[in-house]
């Protein structure tokens, strides 16, 4: 071939190629997750293959979040939905039933082996730092010994009902063209005054991710969605999982050292979604300014526990960075006790495959500003 035929055919091979990488990357599922700690979690998993879409806009609280029509067309496009669950997450489950006729989706609350524990009632709370999986519901197997949850091990027939596929795809045509704030569709979901029930599903806590035993337990069921969904590309999913569980387990084991000398340590927390962490790594708050779902408290419950704060000694009230600090200041008014920051989402940190660890991290050094460390 002469150099100027090499000139002509040039493009056409590198269209060839392109072509053939494309066919390659179409195999690769087109994945949702809902917020940044599940999507650090895909991410690890899918590695090099892909990167998932994620719903909620970095740092929004997933309590009654109102989903955008983009968001919403994402959710109908995808081949696989990975998100938190119903307890806290009711708006997103009842969007995939209405909209998601070829979508699987996948509560990581649901997945066997997740621990899932209850709400807990009232504004203050009585030193109990439980077994891992003394609350846990009775559908989840105890996974203190998280070995025996290896990805290869996960169960597709719990999320074969998850494919909605006798759902109506046209319930939503003209999603797109409705305007984020009059979203009529699912003007119910905004939730600007939060009822509890709304977020009790049953009674069970939706911030499970904050227990990395969780995730753990996650990483592999994703990896087994994924290779059924894909599966030329399975056995990178299983061994990235793998590797990101290995990794996790080195963390869990860190944290533990950490925060053994804090197991006294007394503290009230913004809202109570902290419970997971507490369970996982002996910690006990003593309450919460809001209940789980993070609605405004009533004067009562503000009253209750700045007098346990008073009575009990508290060490420090944890703000968060999506609420009203100004109920913090008045539940630490004429107490000793000093106020810390903590941050079950991670706003301040970067979206990506490592979020997830650096989210515990955070965490953890939140706790130990608590102690004064």
């Amino acid at each position: 071939m002469t150099l100027r035929s090499s000139l002509l055919f040039a493009p056409l091979l590198a269209g060839a190629h392109f072509a053939q990488v494309a066919s390659a990357q179409a195999e690769v599922p087109n994945v949702v997750t809902d917020m940044a700690p599940i999507q650090s979690l895909v991410m690890q998993v899918m590695g090099d293959l892909g990167t998932p879409d994620v719903l909620m806009p970095q740092g929004t609280s997933p309590h009654g979040y109102s989903l955008r029509p983009s968001e919403a067309k994402a959710v109908q496009d995808a081949d696989v939905v990975f998100w938190t669950g119903p307890q806290i997450e009711p708006w997103l489950e009842d969007l995939i039933d209405e909209i998601g006729k070829n979508t699987r989706s996948v509560p990581l609350t649901e997945v066997e082996g997740a621990t899932l524990l209850d709400v807990r009632e009232g504004a203050t709370f009585e030193r109990h730092v439980h077994d891992h999986d003394e609350h846990a519901h009775d559908e989840h197997d105890d996974h203190d010994d998280h070995e025996d949850h290896d990805h290869d091990a996960h169960d597709h027939d719990a999320h074969e009902d998850h494919g909605h596929d006798d759902h109506d795809h046209d319930v939503h045509e003209d999603h797109d063209d409705h305007d984020h704030d009059a979203h009529e569709e699912h003007e119910e979901h905004a939730h600007d005054d939060h009822d509890h029930d709304d977020h009790d599903h049953d009674g069970a806590d939706g911030h499970a991710w904050l227990d990395p035993m969780n995730a753990h337990v996650w990483l592999g069921a994703i990896a087994e969605e994924l290779a059924e969904l894909d599966a030329e590309n399975a056995a990178t999913y299983r061994a990235n999982a793998a590797s990101a569980q290995e990794a996790l387990d080195a963390q869990i084991a860190e944290i533990q050292t950490e925060l053994a000398p804090l197991s006294d340590m007394k503290f009230i927390v913004f809202h109570d979604a902290y419970q997971y962490f507490e369970n996982r790594f002996g910690l006990s708050a003593a309450g919460s300014i809001s209940i789980a779902d993070a609605s405004a408290p009533s004067p009562a419950r503000i009253k209750e526990v700045q007098d346990k704060v008073k009575e009990i000694g508290v060490d420090c009230v944890f703000a968060e960075p999506q609420f009203n600090a100004g109920l913090v200041k008045t539940v630490l008014d004429g107490t000793d006790a000093r106020s810390e920051v903590i941050d079950p989402l991670g706003v301040t940190l970067t979206p990506g495959a490592d979020f997830y660890a650096a989210l515990m991290d955070e965490v953890v050094n939140s706790f130990k500003a608590c102690a004064g460390e």
